[in-house]
């Protein structure tokens, strides 16, 4: 990936990780300080901004992966194609174009902005609050997947039909419902009626 003053200033240069911030937000989305990532996720959690992506393929059929097992906040479960945190001063789009890539190996195709959805998810198994002003973003998977192992364990692209069984027998990310619930109406002028979404 191409090194950016953002991205630059988030990485060390031995290659070890240094302390990942988060920007603080008010409940209007405007920034007001910035936290460590961990710290910001404990209870009761600080409002941050945060971003989650919805990729379709061609049959309207969306991109789900199945979060990691080594990741230190809901390994193992379900969630939406990507998400995150952008680096403060790092747009939030190019923060979910970053991260689509690295986690999975892909540029979007058409990604587009569909609003904001500002929630409180405690993790009763980890502990740690989702206190987050998301970002949403819809967008297409054209090419081949290419998964990071050390932050997806699985992807499965879902009608909504499949979607519903799957979330009604495997566990989810605590936000997954709510992101996707905001996303919807992008969701269907990207998909079209046919897809059911």
């Amino acid at each position: 990936m191409p090194s950016t003053p953002v991205t630059a200033a988030n990485s060390s240069s031995n290659g070890t990780a240094e302390e990942i911030l988060l920007e603080l937000v008010d409940e209007d989305g405007n920034t007001i300080g910035t936290a460590e990532k961990l710290s910001a996720h404990q209870a009761p959690g600080r409002l941050h901004r945060a971003f989650s992506v919805f990729l379709f393929d061609e049959s309207g059929r969306l991109l789900l992966q199945r979060r990691a097992l080594g990741k230190y906040h809901s390994p193992g479960v379900w969630s939406n194609t990507c998400c995150g945190h952008p680096y403060p001063g790092e747009s939030p789009f190019a923060a979910a174009a970053r991260r689509t890539y690295e986690e999975l190996g892909i540029s979007p195709s058409l990604l587009a902005e569909a609003g904001t959805v500002r929630y409180n998810h405690p993790d009763p198994d980890s502990g740690l609050v989702e206190q987050e002003y998301n970002h949403l973003f819809v967008g297409m998977a054209q090419s081949a997947l290419r998964p990071d192992p050390e932050e997806v364990g699985e992807t499965s692209f879902v009608t909504p039909d499949e979607l519903a069984e799957r979330h009604a027998k495997a566990p989810f990310s605590a936000w997954f419902m709510t992101v996707l619930d905001a996303a919807r109406p992008a969701i269907r002028e990207l998909t079209g009626p046919a897809a059911g979404w």
